[in-house]
């Protein structure tokens, strides 16, 4: 395997943003200082190269220095660390009333992921694939978000 440097636009910023929050969450875990492979900032990195250029995860995880196991895990602890930090839908949208917005923006997108074994029930009534898109025709993730008219999230 030949590692290659690349650049992904993506704000500084929000790599330290991130990497702050990945930080504290260490530390309410009582993670021991170096004893993770990759420092915060570097995790952060990661996690959103992953988000931005949908690179297969162990090839992102060689890239970095880290096995296939802990760059999955480290993509995990970096999302549920980004979602603790979303607002719900019901408090995004008294927000969106309180603030007078003329409208917002709903968008979302589906993210690749392997097929997995977990199943719910159609409108139907019929056992399905709760991670098949028959729209994208391929398994994946649906991400939504609610954004102001501006572009930005809420």
């Amino acid at each position: 395997m030949i590692a290659y440097r690349a650049m992904v636009d993506v704000p500084r910023e929000l790599v330290q943003h991130l990497g702050r929050l990945l930080a504290a969450e260490r530390r309410a875990r009582g993670t021991r200082t170096g004893t993770r492979a990759l420092t915060c900032f570097y995790q952060a990195l990661m996690v959103l190269v992953w988000f931005r250029k949908a690179e297969d995860v162990a090839l992102l995880g060689a890239g970095f220095g880290v096995s296939r196991a802990t760059a999955y895990r480290y993509r995990d602890e970096g999302i549920a660390v980004l979602t603790a930090q979303a607002q719900d839908l019901h408090t995004a949208l008294r927000r969106v009333a309180d603030d007078g917005w003329s409208h917002v923006i709903l968008d979302g997108k589906l993210f690749d992921c392997d097929r997995l074994t977990e199943t719910t029930l159609s409108v139907k009534g019929e056992v399905i694939d709760a991670w098949y898109s028959g729209k994208h025709r391929d398994f994946g993730a649906n991400i939504q978000a609610v954004m102001r008219p501006d572009g930005l999230p809420i």
